[in-house]
């Protein structure tokens, strides 16, 4: 039987929903760190080496996501990841031990970091070009989307049942019937059939992204991506500085942080509609990263209240987090079709999940050297501030007609 044929707009609406249930299993993890440092006796640079482990492992399986996706097909590999996530995760309920939770973490975040570079390059793919930046950008919000939607169903646990926290890892498994949307109503882009029907050899591995015509582009995104999503990782803890650092209860960092992720979704779509109509997107993520680096300066040294800190953290994920809209799609129009997915995952997700890992460890050691603020400046503001800058040795993308 053929695929169904759908328009650009549903199969962004397939890729958004995928993208935001694999954030939301995702997320579970770092809502109850707290509870997870207490059960398993980590301590705090013990807990940023546990985090960095899963990152690099999953970081290193995740480039060759890219590369399967370019062999076999964008959709069957988006299936079985959607299918297979929420199992690790339930798994975590009853680790035994923190070396079997590290390694059901890592399995499951393959498998769920996989829908990051699988749904992106669907759409692109998919997408008219006067459509592709925006679609492709607000695609990004399924990240606020899905921490979003965890915290709204983790607060009513933990607020009611402090113990039970364990029962959270069981929430993954609402989201397994959408494989099955994703398989009747989602397609192979016809970019990738073309390439495959017009192909006489399997396509290459990573290393084709370090030819002379690709090394250049290929370093530079890894270098931007890394920078701002090192940062990325060292916001993780942020429930644990609120908890631990400032006396919170871990249902109201939760909150606070849920109700900032929402709101910061905004900024991934504010980011997608000046990169698709007035700006290049290059001067979007240049602008984004730097104005997120002074709302992060803000939430660490400034803000103090409850409050103070939910405008703080909405204005970071808003310009910080919310540059991602359009980082995604600026990496993906560097590359042709052929190499696209195996570039998206090597420089975006290899280089997100690198800089995740990494993030959290230093921090854990700067933390406890100099404490959490001197800490987050090195690890949080100044990474955000530079990655901006890497952006802008590359040149902008001419947008297609």
């Amino acid at each position: 039987m053929p695929e169904p044929a759908p328009g650009a707009t549903r199969t962004f609406l397939i890729c958004l929903v995928g993208l935001a249930l694999a954030n939301f299993d995702h997320a579970l993890f770092t809502y109850v760190l707290p509870q997870l440092t207490v059960a398993y006796h980590w301590g705090e640079v013990e807990r940023g080496w546990y985090i960095a482990l899963t990152f690099v492992v999953a970081g290193l399986a995740m480039t060759q996501v890219g590369v399967l996706a370019d062999r076999v097909g964008r959709k069957a590999v988006l299936i079985r990841a959607l299918i297979v996530a929420p199992w690790p995760v339930l798994l975590m309920a009853i680790a035994p031990s923190t070396a079997v939770l590290l390694v059901l973490r890592s399995i499951g975040f393959v498998a769920a970091g996989a829908a990051a570079p699988l749904t992106g390059t669907i759409v692109i793919e998919e997408s008219p070009p006067h459509r592709r930046g925006l679609l492709s950008g607000i695609l990004q919000t399924g990240y606020p989307i899905g921490f979003t939607l965890a915290a709204l169903l983790v607060y009513p646990i933990l607020s009611r049942h402090p113990d039970a926290w364990r029962w959270v890892f069981a929430l993954p498994l609402l989201t397994l019937p959408y494989a099955w949307v994703v398989a009747r109503y989602l397609r192979e882009p016809p970019a990738w059939q073309a390439v495959r029907a017009a192909r006489s050899a399997p396509p290459p591995g990573t290393a084709v992204l370090f030819r002379p015509e690709y090394r250049y582009r290929t370093l530079v995104l890894f270098a931007g991506q890394f920078l701002q999503v090192f940062a990325y990782g060292a916001s993780l803890l942020l429930i644990v500085f609120f908890v631990e650092a400032r006396g919170w209860k871990p249902t109201d960092a939760t909150l606070l942080i849920g109700i900032s992720y929402g709101v910061g979704s905004l900024g991934y779509v504010l980011a997608a509609v000046a990169g698709e109509f007035w700006l290049p997107r290059r001067t979007v993520i240049v602008a984004w990263c730097w104005l997120g680096s002074a709302a992060f300066y803000a939430l660490v040294w400034l803000a103090t209240g409850w409050w103070q800190t939910v405008v703080a953290f909405s204005l970071t994920t808003f310009f910080f987090y919310g540059a991602t809209a359009v980082i995604f799609t600026f990496l993906a129009e560097n590359f042709p079709a052929e190499v696209r997915a195996t570039a998206v995952a090597f420089s975006g997700s290899f280089g997100v999940l690198l800089g995740v890992a990494l993030g959290p460890l230093a921090l854990s050691y700067i933390a406890v050297a100099k404490g959490w603020p001197i800490a987050y400046t090195i690890c949080g503001v100044l990474p955000v501030f530079l990655a901006g800058g890497a952006y802008l040795l590359l040149k902008p993308v001419p947008r297609e007609t």
